[in-house]
């Protein structure tokens, strides 16, 4: 009860704050911030880009926790706009979920809306189509048409998996599932390494399906560990299982879960790469905040099969969630980010910087913490 109390104070400054931020950004698509104010990623040649969705699905949140119609409207606003990229083939790629679960889904979930119900479909269509049947896997990103990406896997699809479960929920057509199932059995074993540590991208051939080398990614290098790549198969693994119950799916969450634990700091400030040298300060608080919201399910999940290691869980996801609200969030009503410490890809030449899947993040836990989430996966 303590942590929820808690919880619903934190959920209440991020509502009053968001009531000014939304007031401010009608028409924009944020990613980041400049100079304390989102840009804008509604423009032509930036309208594809996979985060484009995190905004609206944390507006959806709000208006669901707290009633409040100019975050609906927003969200509504972005959905519209993201047509272009449901209309763009070279801009559908992986991260369908990341966009469409997270507006439209949202908006069939609240409002039943047949128009938000067909543009879900469309895009987990396309997903679906994304499958490689002789890997097993649904392929990554596009390319320019030469062919270089065409057997790329990467672990973030993960959490675009549901687009999938829930198109076959809403059609009763099992092939959307048949193939989310497929591609996480064989995620589970390519991915995930003996210590519970999961590659970022795996390579295949695109015609036999055989498996060429991994790929160090957004991480450090190959053999780290990309801290928002762990935390992509946490959760993703997690959401599996909460879908079809296969207990294979829960335990390589727990191993995933059981090795990031083993990797958190003691400050519980997570770094870009848990394997990155101690002198460099870069940190990343969307992994921190997808981790922790991914633990807070699986906790859940765990709650009566394995009350020891669920307690575990619940009270890092609450550690976690503390130290971003006290140490890593600007709850200034002038500035449109929250959390102030993100990072893309360790190669990067900027760190510790606003994104906006980290906001998301951080308040789809909050929100859960207290009770108060619509499950968008």
């Amino acid at each position: 009860m303590k942590d929820k109390n808690w919880a619903e104070e934190i959920a209440t400054k991020i509502f009053e704050k968001e009531k000014e931020v939304v007031a401010r950004n009608y028409n924009r698509i944020p990613y980041t911030t400049e100079m304390g104010r989102f840009d804008d990623w509604s423009d032509d040649d930036k309208i594809c880009w996979w985060t484009n969705g995190f905004w609206a699905a944390m507006l959806w949140q709000l208006y669901y926790a707290f009633s409040e119609d100019s975050f609906k409207e927003c969200a509504l606003g972005i959905e519209e706009k993201l047509d272009k990229n449901l209309m763009n083939y070279m801009g559908m790629d992986h991260d369908s979920g990341f966009k469409w679960l997270l507006t439209s889904g949202a908006n069939f979930e609240l409002t039943k809306s047949e128009e938000a119900k067909n543009r879900f479909m469309l895009a987990a269509a396309n997903l679906a189509g994304r499958f490689n049947l002789s890997a097993s896997l649904i392929r990554a990103w596009n390319d320019p048409g030469n062919g270089d990406t065409a057997g790329w896997a990467i672990i973030d699809c993960m959490m675009n998996l549901p687009l999938l479960y829930k198109a076959s929920e809403l059609t009763k057509d099992p092939r959307f599932t048949q193939i989310a199932t497929a591609h996480a059995a064989r995620a589970m074993n390519v991915f995930i390494r003996e210590d519970g540590s999961s590659h970022h991208i795996i390579t295949f051939d695109p015609n036999t399906g055989d498996l060429l080398k991994p790929l160090g990614g957004q991480g450090m290098e190959e053999g780290s560990s990309w801290t928002r790549g762990q935390s992509w198969a946490l959760y993703g693994f997690s959401l599996s299982y909460l879908h079809t119950k296969q207990k294979d799916y829960l335990d390589t969450a727990i191993r995933v879960a059981d090795y990031v634990l083993s990797q958190i700091p003691d400050n519980f400030h997570i770094p870009v790469d848990y394997c990155q040298p101690k002198d460099i300060a870069w940190e990343d608080d969307t992994a921190a905040a997808i981790t922790a919201s991914g633990l807070l399910l699986l906790s859940k999940e765990l709650l009566d099969l394995d009350e020891a290691r669920s307690k575990k869980y619940y009270d890092t996801a609450v550690a976690l969630l503390k130290t971003l609200a006290k140490d890593c969030c600007n709850w200034d009503k002038d500035v449109d980010h929250i959390l102030t410490n993100c990072s893309a890809a360790y190669h990067d030449d900027h760190h510790n910087f606003a994104i906006i899947y980290g906001d998301y993040y951080f308040t789809e836990a909050i929100l859960r913490l207290c009770e108060k989430e619509i499950f968008l996966w």
